[in-house]
Parts: C-alpha cells; sequence; structure tokens
C-alpha cells in the first residue's frame, strides 16, 4: 500500500462532548499520524462549499447547520492506505451498523451526528485537505 494523506474532521457532536483526544487515539493506534490539525468554527457559507457535492441532496441543510452548529476539528492523517485505514477506523455512517470499536459504534449519536468525516478517494482527500489546510500547514 501507498503511503496516503486523508481528510478527518472531528464533528460538532464530538468537540461539544470532549471526545476529541479519545478519537484522535484510535487512529493513532490505528498507525494514522496527525501531520496537521486546527480547531475551527466554520460559518454556514464554509460547510456550503466544503459540502456542496451534496448540495441537491435532501439532507444538505440540515447538514450545513449542523457543521456550522459547534467548532470542528480539522486534520491531516497520514498512513500507509490512509483513507482506507480512516474509513474503517471510522465505522459505518450509521452507528447501529458500525462495528465495535469503531469511532461510530462507540461515539455516533445518531446518523446525522456521527462525529466524524473522512475522504473517501484519493481525489476527495486532495481537494479537501486543500480548503482547510496551505502546504506549508502538514508537518508531516
Amino acid at each position: 500500500m501507498a503511503l496516503e494523506r486523508t481528510l478527518s474532521i472531528i464533528k460538532p457532536d464530538a468537540t461539544k462532548r470532549n471526545l476529541t483526544g479519545k478519537i484522535n487515539a484510535k487512529f493513532e493506534e490505528a498507525g494514522l499520524r496527525i501531520v496537521a490539525q486546527k480547531r475551527i468554527h466554520l460559518t454556514k457559507a464554509q460547510v456550503g462549499k466544503f459540502y456542496e457535492v451534496h448540495a441537491e441532496r435532501p439532507f444538505y441543510d440540515e447538514l450545513c447547520d449542523f457543521m456550522a452548529s459547534e467548532p470542528v476539528v480539522v486534520q491531516v492523517l497520514e498512513g500507509e492506505g490512509a483513507i482506507a485505514k480512516n474509513r474503517e477506523v471510522m465505522g459505518a455512517t450509521n452507528p447501529a451498523d458500525a462495528a465495535p470499536g469503531t469511532i461510530r459504534a462507540e461515539f455516533a449519536q445518531s446518523v446525522g451526528e456521527n462525529s466524524v468525516h473522512g475522504s473517501d478517494a484519493p481525489e476527495t482527500a486532495a481537494a479537501e485537505i486543500a480548503y482547510f489546510f496551505s502546504g506549508l500547514e502538514l508537518v508531516g
């Protein structure tokens, strides 16, 4: 597997409950390194631009409201097969379907408030990382 980078967002439901450290520990235990990280409070416009691929979906407005409701932690994870590894560690979107020990199985409150976001492909990861970080901020 190739060394990859992927974007991870610890969502408002998790930051509000002070779960950042526990979630980061799961990433690190899985062999992923955090090479950039910052806590930010996104505006609805910033969230809307980030999730614009979902603009026609019925959940879009609710998602934008939720993601702008509290601070989030955006970070870049690095490791062998980081995109797939991150998605494995996160677990299924629906916490009821998430494997035991995954972030969503342990911390998600619902399908919508599922604690984390992760890139789904190399192209998506590159675009999502560039949305939040300059090259100077990636310090792997």
